[in-house]
This record gives C-alpha cells, sequence and structure tokens, in this order.
C-alpha cells in the first residue's frame, strides 16, 4: 500500500494546484501572517539600548536562554515585543491539562463538547495573560539589575517602575497578538497556527546555525569530518522521525452482519490506527517549556548578583550538563504517557465501539476491549517515549560537549519535521476536497444536459 506521502505526491500537480484558488488564499494568507510575526520580532519594547544588550546576550551565549531565543525567533535576543513568543500560553495549557487530571470539575467541564472546550480555552487565555504579567515583570527586573556586561552597564536607559509598566504591557500584548495571530492561521490558512509561529522562528534561525557550524570549521574548532558527520547525522535523524511518526499500530475491528428489511448490512472489517507517538511534539515542547522557566530566572539571577549558589544552579541546568538532561528526559517521558491520556481514553473507545457494535477478535467488548487497548497503548507509548527521548537528549548532549549550534538539537528538528508533516498532510485534504468539488460539479452538470 502506498504511503500517504506517496499518494499526495502522485496527486500533487501544478494543474490541480493552480485551479484550487481556495489553497491558494489559505497559503498566501499563511504566509502573509509569517511575514507579520517576522517584523515583529524587530520591533524592540522601549526604553532599551540595543547594543548593550547585543553585549550581553553574546557574554552569555550557549546557555539555556539560547533555546528560549530560537523559540521566540531571535526576539529575545533583540528583546522585541514577540520575546515572549507563545511560550506562556504553552506553560498555561499544561497548567490546564494538569489540572483536568486533578480537578472533577475542569474533567467534566472538558467533556461537555464545544462549549466546554470554548470554556477551557478563555480559562487557558485567563492564565496566559497571568504568566505574561509575572514573566514580563521578571524579564524588566532581570533587565535592569541582572543584565549588565562585564563593564558594569545596565541595558534599561531609565530604569524605574514606568519602565517595569511599559515592559509588561509591551510583552503581553505581543504574546497576545501572536495568540490571535495563530488562530487566525488557523481557520484562514493552512496549519496550526501556534505550531507555525514556533516553526518560523526556528527556521528563520537555520542560516545562521549553519554560518556558525562553518565558522567554526574555518578557525579550526571542528574538523571537516566532525562537520560532515554532525549534516550527514542531521539528515537521518530527519528520516528517522518521519518513520517514526508515521509508524503506527492497527487493531482489526469487525462489525458484524445484520439484516434491515430485506437488505443485509455489515459484516465488514476496518481497523483502528494507534500511532506509535500519539503525542507527537507536545513533550518536547512542553519540557521544554519546564526548564526555560527556572532556568532563566537561574541565569538572571547568577548574572545580577555574587551568589554562588544562583551560579551554580544555573550552570548545573546549562545544555549538556547531567541535571539537565535528567531533568528534560524525565519530563519527556512523563508528558509522553500525560498527554497520550489525555488524547486517547480506551474505556470511551471501547464504548463507542461496542455502542456501533464492532468488536476486536478475540477480545469480549467492554472492560476486556478496554483493557486490551489500554495494554497495546502503553506498550506503543513506551517506545515512542524512548525514541522521543533519544531524539532529544542526545543531540543536547553533543550540543553541550562539542558546543554546536543549538539549531542541531534534536527538539529543533522535531518540531521542524512535525510540523512540515502536518502542513503537507492539510494541504493535501485541502486539494482532494477541491478535486472532489470538481467531480460533483461535472456531475451535476451532466445530469441536467440529461
Amino acid at each position: 500500500m502506498a504511503s500517504q506521502a506517496e499518494q499526495f505526491a502522485s496527486n500533487l500537480n501544478l494543474g490541480a494546484f493552480g485551479k484550487a484558488t481556495e489553497l491558494k488564499k489559505r497559503l498566501w494568507f499563511t504566509l502573509g501572517a509569517l511575514i507579520v510575526y517576522r517584523l515583529g520580532t524587530y520591533i524592540p519594547i522601549p526604553g532599551i539600548d540595543p547594543q548593550i544588550l547585543d553585549d550581553i546576550f553574546n557574554q552569555q551565549a550557549g546557555g539555556i536562554i539560547d533555546l528560549f531565543n530560537i523559540f521566540s525567533g531571535g526576539a529575545l535576543e533583540r528583546m522585541t515585543i514577540f520575546a515572549l513568543n507563545v511560550m506562556p500560553y504553552i506553560s498555561a495549557s499544561i497548567i490546564m491539562q494538569l489540572m483536568t487530571a486533578v480537578s472533577p470539575k475542569l474533567d467534566q467541564l472538558k467533556k461537555e463538547g464545544e462549549s466546554g472546550r470554548k470554556k477551557m480555552n478563555q480559562y487557558t487565555r485567563y492564565l496566559t495573560v497571568l504568566l505574561c504579567v509575572v514573566q514580563g515583570y521578571g524579564i524588566s527586573v532581570g533587565l535592569e539589575s541582572g543584565l549588565v556586561t562585564s563593564g558594569g552597564t545596565s541595558a534599561v536607559i531609565d530604569p524605574g517602575m514606568f519602565f517595569r509598566f511599559t515592559t509588561v504591557v509591551t510583552l503581553l500584548g505581543g504574546t497576545m497578538f501572536l495568540l490571535w495571530l495563530g488562530e487566525q492561521v488557523t481557520q484562514r490558512g493552512v496549519g496550526n497556527g501556534v505550531s507555525l509561529i514556533i516553526f518560523a522562528g526556528i527556521v528563520a534561525s537555520f542560516p545562521g546555525a549553519l554560518a556558525q557550524l562553518l565558522e567554526q570549521g574555518r578557525v579550526g574548532a571542528l574538523s571537516a569530518f566532525t562537520i560532515m558527520a554532525i549534516l550527514i547525522g542531521a539528515a537521518l535523524l530527519i528520516y528517522w522521525i518521519v518513520w517514526m511518526e508515521r509508524a503506527q499500530r492497527r487493531i482489526i475491528v469487525q462489525y458484524p452482519k445484520r439484516q434491515v428489511g430485506n437488505r443485509m448490512f455489515g459484516g465488514e472489517s476496518s481497523h483502528l490506527p494507534l500511532k506509535l507517538n500519539t503525542a507527537g511534539v507536545i513533550p518536547a515542547i512542553f519540557a521544554s517549556s519546564i526548564l526555560l522557566m527556572p532556568a532563566t530566572f537561574a541565569s538572571f539571577s547568577a548574572a545580577g548578583s555574587d551568589s554562588g549558589f544562583m551560579t551554580e544552579v544555573s550552570r548545573l541546568l546549562g545544555r549538556g550538563e547531567p541535571l539537565y538532561l535528567l531533568i528534560f528526559g524525565s519530563a519527556i517521558v512523563f508528558f509522553c504517557f500525560f498527554y497520550t491520556a489525555v488524547v486517547f481514553n480506551p474505556a470511551d473507545t471501547a464504548d463507542n465501539l461496542r455502542k456501533n457494535g464492532g468488536f476486536v477478535p478475540g477480545i469480549r467488548p467492554g472492560k476486556n476491549t478496554a483493557d486490551y487497548l489500554d495494554y497495546v497503548l502503553t506498550r506503543l507509548t513506551t517506545i515512542g517515549a524512548i525514541y522521543l527521548t533519544i531524539v532529544c537528549v542526545i543531540p543536547e548532549y553533543l550540543i553541550g560537549s562539542l558546543n554546536l549550534p543549538i539549531l542541531m538539537g534534536g527538539t529543533s528538528l522535531l518540531i521542524c519535521v512535525t510540523v512540515t508533516m502536518d502542513t503537507v498532510a492539510q494541504i493535501q485534504s485541502h486539494l482532494l476536497a477541491h478535486q472532489y468539488e470538481g467531480l460533483i460539479k461535472k456531475a451535476k452538470l451532466k445530469g441536467r444536459r440529461r
């Protein structure tokens, strides 16, 4: 059987693409929204000296702040209106998902359909605003006291409460605008808007990372063999990510025959596809978001004081350090199982199969089917968690030990590959819908002529 990518390649041609006017409008809208986002990453917040800020980030290069800077598309390094990017929203989503697991009221609200989903989104946005205010105030205080050059010069031109207020308002407005922009892309464009914003920030930094890698080879920091090995390893890693993301376990589902009047229905068999990595890229993003908050706070505090404790904490949470890798890997495994349990409920799936007359051959409907689905899903999630941990943690160790550009990390490649695959799948669905509409119009036209 041809894969989805092969089917898409066979269906995609310039003629069909040129006739799909709705798809072209969606693509142009998505491109325009991403251009607006990239322009916003160059609009600085008021009251910052850009030259001093550039010197500060050059002094602290290679730390955890670099990862935050990559997710923000370089906006943190330039301290622009999009410096926080959508990371507060991701953190708020993590907290709300955790709360649904411990709060029966929120869990019931999630099951109320569209109205419950809207209510949950509203609570998530309220929490996003709160996190933006807290993080924005922390950044403003860090800019005033913590982030200083070796000469003791602060990046803030006029410190004070007015600067803190304007910084909080600017960063809050930037994040909420990006959330609105992401929603518009999801509704009027192609792909998931929030994921595409993170994707655009990472891709925009690829040329600089490649230039940095080649510069290390030019000055002799890395040999030509090492650079070739890194590039080949990145290509193989991308291939492995695509293969694993496409892998699925198909559980056969049989539907019995039933007679309605004089006609016989049913009797066919289908399958229930369970992805090997049901959680997708979410665990890697969640784990990175969890690590960014304490690591950034420790880095700012260590830079602004002579505390040996905070300096040691900042060092332990540095890229490639054992404590950083341990927390990162553990968080990925936890969120793999947690998010899989959120998006797939074996009991509900077994109940839906029973109501529709479907059953797994050799397994009794009801609780036995739910237990079987849970057993299969647990094994799949274990393999998926190991796969995500290897993809994300081992490159992080190599980055820390070889001083490689941060974009060579598995998290960045994982986000880029999965977002690209999701966007291509949506383009395919739009093209197929356009082809079906064309066939329906032709059929109606032939019917009228007759």
